[in-house]
């Protein structure tokens, strides 16, 4: 599997997201990878990132601010989809024309306190693939304890919101 990560294939001029955008230097930099990859059964694959969110996203001392984990399970989502789409119409990640997907709904579930100073792991599977839609549910663990799970249904860029 290759050891780049899907927001690294970004366009540059599609790369400043504050949560994965490689070109947003003060952004979290989050980088999503293949954990598993079914190409028998695309739905069966998985992907994976992690982070250790810095202090300043704190809710309570000790703890991270639910803000962060959101953000966090939105960028897996949106990269994990774009890493899909491309594997789903048989084409090299990265190629043109682009594949980038955007949010178009997001739903965050906190099941336990998400404790800080330790990394984050988020895992992707995939509930639905379609051509301009694909579902991603996203689970956020911190010491092998599952904190949050969240669903990212992702849908492809429109055509409007590419800079000219």
């Amino acid at each position: 599997m290759n050891k780049q990560a899907f927001q690294d294939y970004y366009p540059e001029e599609l790369s400043h997201c504050y949560g994965c955008g490689k070109n947003n230097h003060e952004g979290h930099q989050l980088k999503s990878f293949w954990q598993h990859l079914d190409q028998q059964n695309l739905r069966a694959s998985t992907t994976v990132a992690r982070c250790t969110p810095n202090e300043k996203y704190t809710a309570i001392p000790g703890f991270v601010y639910g803000g962060m984990i959101a953000s966090l399970i939105d960028c897996h989502g949106t990269g994990s989809a774009s890493a899909m789409a491309y594997l789903f119409q048989d084409r090299e990640i990265g190629s043109l024309p682009a594949m980038r997907f955007v949010t178009g709904a997001l739903n965050v579930s906190f099941l336990a306190p998400t404790p800080q100073g330790v990394e984050l792991t988020l895992v992707g599977q995939f509930s639905e693939v379609k051509e301009r839609k694909i579902i991603v549910d996203i689970t956020l663990s911190a010491n092998d304890v599952i904190c949050a799970k969240g669903q990212v249904i992702a849908v492809l860029m429109p055509d409007s919101m590419v800079p000219k």
